[in-house]
């Protein structure tokens, strides 16, 4: 190992022991390591799959700085910034293979925990292949999915060697280099010249390059392809361990990333959403009214609750300590209410549900509130087909009328004001609310846990003295226009 490290080192090892049973005999044995071609010999040695690329090597030095404790003249420590140097040496190839064999150095002491140049390397691997490929997606039929480590990493033989002075190491046995500085050098060094490799219009290079391009988008689709099986096989278990709501207008992907639930309003709603939908991908769940307010139930009641129940058993990722955010059958849970006080009512007491009992749901980003539009306001466009606008407040409303009059353009009279997503046909609600095209929809975030968990216990709890006190203090500071703006 030691002579793959340093080209040139002839390290010679010689067995003078004497043979068992013939005193005064020896049978010398010599064995000599000496590898000029320093580590790039290193990954010819490691790898045993048939090459995709020839061994390519990426070198480079830079500079950082870092603050260290330095004694002065009359023996104190002084906090004193020194500029470091950091040689980074790589020698890598991709094979046919999946295995990945890795292995790191620093100043030649092995790192197999690996440590800071090593994710600096990843890092550097991967944003340039993500880049590489995004820019050619049509090309190798990416389409819009991501590329992750593990599809880069697949079949890939390197070594990986940088030099400082003193390095930082984590731990007594020095197997992972904690050293910050050299995570973003040894990542630009790797992005730099991999990136040049990729995009070269030398014959073989290029070659090369398209190969190992195509055989990461393999990976990647191969992963989605294992995840896409896994999903189906547990939602198909799901289904199976417990039937569905019959009331569940559900979708025919079996896509988890690409699955929408919608919570509509009853019946009625579910009516006019189930011919507005896509039904490869957008499911459909009608709840009666206002659900259970779960703040003040018990987890016994709140089971028992028809709607919750529902809810909890469609999304399929259990409640509570046994939540499993893995474990849901959709990528989106979007709150589909009126957009009045009755509206804003659900969507507060659906999310008091998700936040209590299905809180990861909501923190990751999966919880929506669909924007429907207060108004509809019809153009008259003299010669050409009538323009459909729609707006979501009244403010928004008088300044398009303000608009429209300072351009001299007309609208007809009486202006529709939707009471409710009933009264949209299925074209209106596909447009407005539901075609990801042209939708606006409101992500739920949670960004201080504490914070919400106070206010839902302020505003849905079963003390009353201080949910009045919060009132009468709020209701002068109150902005009416706003409401659902």
């Amino acid at each position: 190992q030691t002579a793959f490290l340093i080209p040139g080192l002839r390290i010679a090892v010689r067995d003078e022991r004497r043979l068992p049973g013939t005193p005064g005999e020896f049978e010398t044995h010599e064995e000599v390591f000496q590898h000029d071609g320093g580590i790039s010999e290193f990954v010819d040695y490691l790898a045993h799959d048939q090459a995709v690329t020839d061994i390519w090597r990426f070198t480079g030095t830079d500079t950082f700085t870092e603050t260290v404790p330095v004694l002065d003249a009359e023996g104190h420590s002084q906090l004193t910034e020194v500029e470091r140097e950091c040689e980074v040496d790589v020698a890598l190839r991709w094979g046919t293979g999946y295995e990945t064999k890795l292995r790191t150095f620093v100043n030649i002491i092995a790192t197999p925990k690996g440590g800071t140049h090593q994710t600096g390397f990843e890092q550097g691997l991967l944003k340039t292949f993500r880049k590489h490929i995004a820019d050619n997606a049509r090309k190798f039929k990416a389409g819009t999915d991501k590329i992750e480590k593990d599809d880069v990493l697949a079949g890939l033989t390197a070594v990986l060697t940088v030099r400082l002075a003193e390095p930082q190491f984590e731990g007594q046995t020095k197997e992972i280099l904690g050293t910050p500085a050299v995570r973003q050098i040894v990542s630009k060094v790797v992005a730099k010249q991999l990136a040049a490799k990729l995009n070269s219009t030398a014959r073989g290079e290029k070659t090369q390059a398209a190969a190992v391009s195509e055989k990461v988008v393999a990976e990647m689709k191969s992963r989605i392809s294992a995840r896409v099986h896994k999903e189906t096989q547990r939602r198909k278990n799901a289904l199976e361990t417990s039937s569905m709501p019959t009331k569940l207008v559900d979708c025919r992907s079996t896509d988890v990333e690409k699955s929408e639930l919608f919570i509509v309003e009853g019946d009625s709603a579910l009516g006019t959403a189930r011919l507005a939908r896509s039904s490869t991908y957008q499911a459909l769940l009608p709840i009666r009214g206002k659900i259970l307010n779960v703040q003040k139930a018990s987890l016994t009641d709140m089971l028992a609750n028809a709607e919750c129940a529902a809810i909890i058993q469609v999304i399929g990722a259990g409640s509570g300590r046994t939540f499993d955010l893995e474990q849901k059958r959709y990528n989106k849970i979007i709150m589909m209410t009126d957009a009045d006080v009755d509206g804003a009512h659900i969507r507060t007491l659906l999310l008091t549900l998700f936040y209590r009992y299905m809180r990861p749901l909501v923190e990751a980003g999966h919880v929506y509130a669909a924007v429907p539009p207060l108004h509809r306001v019809e153009i008259v466009n003299r010669g050409k087909a009538n323009e459909m606008v729609y707006t979501y407040s009244e403010k928004e409303l008088h300044e398009l009328l303000d608009r429209l009059e300072a351009e001299g353009k007309s609208y007809k009279e009486p202006i529709q004001r939707y009471k409710g997503l009933g009264e949209m046909d299925a074209d209106q609600l596909a447009e407005t609310t539901m075609d990801p095209r042209h939708r606006m929809l409101r992500r739920v975030r949670v960004e201080d846990a504490e914070a919400a968990e106070r206010a839902f216990t302020l505003l849905m709890g079963s003390e009353v003295a201080p949910r009045k006190d919060f009132i009468i203090r709020g209701a002068t500071k109150l902005d009416h226009t706003a409401i659902d703006a």
